[in-house]
């Protein structure tokens, strides 16, 4: 497994001095089972440290979403400023729609792993044919075109328990935050994935990254 690069502060999304591996394409048979919660079963009641991401350290942004920005820049544009409080009202309507683009997405992005490594890395949106990069920022695009506020919808670089690395879109919503992932139909709750938690975006600004604390107390 690679090592992430060290945090540097105020790095911005413009590097290409990343060493950290992007996220490996995964496939929907590697999902491992036991850590799913569908979307109407996660809990309104877990303590915070449970319930809520915290970031840690700034860090760069994997190499891939810097050439993502070149390609897409309406999709890196920073809203308003927001504190870490400041996060969307989970409704039904809300809930559904969370549903909806994530099963849509799942469905309408044939599976494809990129075997070039780092030098076929490409974040594309809504592909005919992709890996778990192209799945997380068409569902971050879905979203926030229907409305959803760039803070509160987020991709995060997570590690498997294979070691592979995958990319995933978070929702911050006042509930907690829900992952929305190409290896399942279901949106699960932060805490109850099976992924080591590797690098965000913040939720300040897109184009800076930060690391995932291990304690969330």
């Amino acid at each position: 497994m690679s090592a992430p690069d060290e945090p540097q502060q105020g790095v911005q999304f413009i590097s290409f001095e990343s060493r950290f591996s992007s996220a490996q394409p995964l496939l929907r048979s590697d999902f491992r089972n036991g850590a799913t919660a569908s979307l109407a079963s996660v809990p309104n009641a877990l303590p915070q440290g449970f319930q809520f991401t915290r970031l840690d350290a700034p860090t760069l942004a994997p190499m891939a979403f810097t050439q993502f920005c070149l390609k897409y820049p309406d999709d890196c544009k920073s809203g308003r400023l927001s504190f870490e409080g400041d996060r969307i009202e989970l409704n039904d309507m809300r809930r559904s729609e969370l549903e909806n683009v994530n099963r849509t997405v799942n469905s309408s992005i044939h599976p494809e792993r990129n075997l070039d490594g780092l030098a076929g890395e490409k974040w594309l949106l809504s592909p005919v044919r992709g890996d778990c990069n192209d799945y997380a920022v068409t569902k971050r695009h879905q979203l926030i075109t229907r409305g959803w506020p760039a803070r509160d919808v987020l991709l995060s670089e997570v590690a498997t328990v294979s070691g592979e690395h995958h990319l995933v879109t978070v929702v911050r919503t006042n509930g907690g935050d829900l992952v929305l992932d190409n290896l399942t139909d279901r949106i699960l709750s932060w805490s109850r994935t099976p992924y080591r938690w590797v690098r965000i975006q913040t939720p300040k600004n897109p184009n800076y990254w930060a690391s995932v604390s291990e304690q969330n107390a």
